[in-house]
Order: C-alpha cells, then structure tokens, then sequence
C-alpha cells in the first residue's frame, strides 16, 4: 500500500495536506512548520517515502489501548527511518500544540489565511484512517508513505 500525503499550505506554525489512498482523499493532514535546521519538537519530517509499521510500546501505544480497545488498536502507526527523527507517529489532534512532528489526522482544516494551523474531527479520522492501514500492515503487506512539498503554498 502507498499513501500518499500531499503537503497544501504552511505558514511559520504549521503546515496543512492532504492524504491519499490509491488516489482517493481520506482526510487532512496537521504537522509543524518547516525549518531549514531543527527546532525539537517545532520542526515537520523532511519530504520524502517511509515505511510504516505498528509500534506496540510508549505512552501512546498504551493511551490509544485504553482510549480504543485491543480489538481496533494493534499499535500506532510508526514511520521508518526518518532522517533526524525518532518515534514519528501518525495519530490524533488538533493543532501544532499537539504534535512533535509527528503527523495528526482531521476530518476539516482551516486554510491558514485567517489563523494558524487546526484540523478538526481529528478522532473520526483517525478511526476511518487507522484500520485501513492496520490491516494492510497485519495482513503482511509493505505500507509506505510518500510526503511531498511540490505545490505548496507558503504564509510565511
């Protein structure tokens, strides 16, 4: 499986896309801003194409367990090998307050002209997001994600 997540507007607090499933849209995208050197826990993953695994230790594991049940959680959404990063999740939240580079999932998004950076039906999204990549990776298929800049629109 290929997903693909398209980077759409980003201003000096966050940057907004969009992912994709086979060229259909699932949902919006919130990461923090891009910086040329970074900042810990201030600073979005480089572009680029990295696996994902399910990662079944940490506190979000054990918080998404709890919030999900074993039933629909088998760990978070993991990505590989990011150059410069360690634990680079995809998972719930809001706005750049939320994440430390990681990749938060919404249902809406604002367009960064009037405020920064804030997707909403963040958990929706992610119950309509998680289990399709879950399964892929259970079922022993190779999950990567393709992050692209090209065509983005910058505030900053």
């Amino acid at each position: 499986m290929r997903i693909n997540l398209q980077r759409l507007v980003s201003d000096d607090e966050s940057s907004i896309g969009a992912i994709f499933i086979d060229c259909d849209f699932k949902c919006y995208t919130l990461e923090d801003e891009f910086r040329s050197k970074k900042v810990f826990g201030e600073t979005r993953i480089p572009f680029g194409e990295y696996e994902i695994k399910l990662r079944t230790e940490g506190g979000f594991h054990e918080r998404y367990l709890n919030k999900f049940g074993a039933d629909f959680h088998k760990g978070m959404l993991w990505l590989q090998d990011v150059p410069n990063f360690e634990y680079i999740l995809i998972h719930i939240g809001n706005d750049d307050d939320d994440t430390a580079g990681c990749i938060l999932l919404g249902n809406t998004a604002n367009n960064l002209l009037t405020s920064s950076g804030f997707i909403g039906e963040s958990t929706s999204a992610y119950q309509h997001f998680y289990p399709i990549v879950r399964d892929a990776i259970l079922a022993g298929e190779k999950v990567t994600i393709n992050v692209r800049d090209e065509g983005q629109i910058s505030f900053t």
